[in-house]
């Protein structure tokens, strides 16, 4: 791990002065980016992401591909004056972590706008820290219905924070778009429905059941499982004696894999279809060679195949990250860009420097930000919310997902 002394910057901005101090000395390990040349003030764009543990390999794909983000802004002096690095900090998917780490971002005043988290049940434990803080944040994979809004949202919409943005479409449209895949594509009509008992996992679940119910699909049964084993010879068996014809779960990836491995190997030869948290190639690695034929579905179209992607792929490559930029990668970039455009927009209004109230500012300027990204239109509506509700089947298919039909569910 190692240390990065930074100057510390300060900016005389507008009357009453707004000073922008770096940290003195960062503890940064893999998580700051020092983007290129720019402007003489520093505009820190924060990240939070498991960057450890199980889910790394989505967080990873995030920090990168919002680094790739502000060096691509400060190579163009896309904002004159502002030179934008990233911050960068770990919550390992919990919680609690991610709570620190909105405090600990909240402290920076040269941080004016948060990428993440990956997780829904870190987004809830971080949304209000940063609400209060009138500190914008920008999710490029939270898909729960409620952050955006609120708790009653199948019945009355709210939105519970206005800070709070997301690039990625909602449970309430990928759950029903893979009910109606598996009834009408699939032709599957009886379904198991297995999930993590977390706020992603049990969300998405209930969204698929209530649309395959309506659709007249069979739930030949249901079950909750402990996402922190990895013995599901239980449920695995309960799987193969309900007769179901395929598996729904909800969750992600690190229980998914051995999961369907093990509902294979109990006899049950039957596809596991899960939502974006399983769409990673270390599902893939986990379920071994019985995982062809599984299902996801993820946000958006298949970023390799859209021309407004191109540049994108070509210069993460280019960049050399050790890592993929996964599931999330072309998101993440966006929610960075969007930051980036906001804080042009701020700047711009205010001849050429940043306001005093500069994080309220890009907070409500984020609601206006409109752009062709690398996944298409980036606006949000009313709720925060992505207008773009794109999203794709995908199938494994010779060890690899390869994608099946795209598509949207406007109810």
């Amino acid at each position: 791990m190692r240390q990065r002394s930074l100057i510390a910057i300060t900016a005389a901005l507008a009357a009453g002065a707004l000073t922008l101090t770096a940290c003195g000395s960062r503890d940064s390990g893999d998580k700051g980016s020092d983007s290129g040349s720019g402007g003489g003030t520093t505009v820190v764009i924060g990240v939070d992401a498991p960057l450890t543990g199980d889910l790394s390999a989505l967080g990873l794909g995030i920090k990168n591909s919002v680094d790739l983000a502000a060096k691509t802004a400060n190579k163009q002096d896309f904002v004159k004056g502002i030179t934008f690095k990233i911050e960068a900090l770990d919550d390992q998917g919990q919680p609690s972590s991610g709570q620190q780490n909105a405090t600990k971002l909240v402290a920076d005043k040269s941080v004016l706008g948060v990428v993440g988290p990956l997780n829904s049940s870190v987004a809830e434990s971080m949304q209000k820290v940063f609400d209060d803080a009138k500190l914008v944040e920008v999710s490029p994979a939270n898909t729960n219905p409620a952050l955006t809004q609120g708790t009653n949202w199948q019945t009355s919409k709210s939105r519970p924070y206005k800070s709070y943005f997301r690039t990625a479409t909602t449970d309430a449209i990928q759950g029903p778009f893979a009910a109606h895949y598996l009834f009408n594509d699939a032709k599957k009509k009886k379904v198991f429905v297995i999930d993590d008992k977390k706020t992603y996992g049990a969300g998405l679940a209930a969204t698929f059941t209530d649309e395959f119910k309506k659709l007249g699909g069979t739930v030949a049964g249901s079950e909750h499982i402990n996402p922190d084993t990895k013995d599901f010879s239980a449920v695995a068996t309960k799987v193969k004696n309900s007769g179901a014809d395929v598996v729904y779960y909800g969750g992600e990836y690190p229980q998914a894999g051995p999961l369907s491995k093990q509902i294979k190997a109990a006899g049950a030869k039957i596809p596991v279809i899960g939502g974006d948290g399983i769409y990673s190639a270390d599902f893939i690695k986990l379920a071994g060679a019985t995982a062809t034929g599984d299902l996801a579905t993820s946000v958006g179209a298949p970023v390799e195949q859209l021309p407004s992607a191109k540049e994108f792929v070509a210069n993460y490559k280019s960049a050399g990250y050790k890592q993929a930029y996964e599931a999330y990668g072309g998101y993440s970039y966006d929610s960075g860009w969007a930051i980036i455009e906001a804080v042009k927009k701020v700047v711009e209004d205010n001849d050429g420097k940043l306001p005093s109230d500069a994080r309220a500012k890009v907070a409500e300027a984020m609601q206006n930000v409109s752009f062709d990204g690398v996944t298409g239109k980036v606006s949000f509506d009313e709720y925060g919310d992505a207008t773009n509700k794109q999203l794709t089947v995908y199938a494994v298919k010779n060890g690899a997902w390869e994608p099946v039909k795209s598509g949207t569910y406007t109810g």
